[in-house]
């Protein structure tokens, strides 16, 4: 079992940067490829990113694409998630989640949640 601890979520302006870090407890953890979602008010539950568990092979939703860069540190258990150029439209509830299931970008595939963090962008 793998437990996710979300943090770096805070209010940042139109335009700005913003790192989310990630860090996890338990086992396994470097067999499980990790993602971000985001999750605004009254929407459901959206994919950002998600990195593989071994190679670090990338993978972006089209509006994170070019703008955040997802890494791991297998070593401290650690992901993050490097944003710039935030809009208006990246505010929202920020979530780690741990899959074994590589690239997939549905919710329902993973199997272990952080308790989220609040990202607000101001335009």
């Amino acid at each position: 079992q793998v437990q996710l601890v979300e943090s770096g979520g805070e209010l940042v302006q139109a335009g700005g940067s913003l790192r989310l870090s990630c860090a996890a407890s338990g086992r396994g953890f470097r067999s499980y490829a990790m993602a971000w979602f985001r999750q605004a008010p009254g929407k459901e539950r959206e994919f950002v990113s998600v990195i593989s568990a071994r190679d670090s092979d990338t993978y972006y939703s089209d509006s994170a694409k070019g703008r955040f860069t997802i890494s791991r540190d297998n070593g401290k258990n650690t992901v993050h998630l490097q944003m710039n150029s935030m809009r208006p439209e990246d505010t929202g509830v920020y979530y780690c989640a741990a899959t074994r299931s590589w690239r997939s970008v549905s919710p329902t595939r993973y199997d272990y949640w952080g308790q989220g963090t609040q990202v607000t962008v101001s335009s």
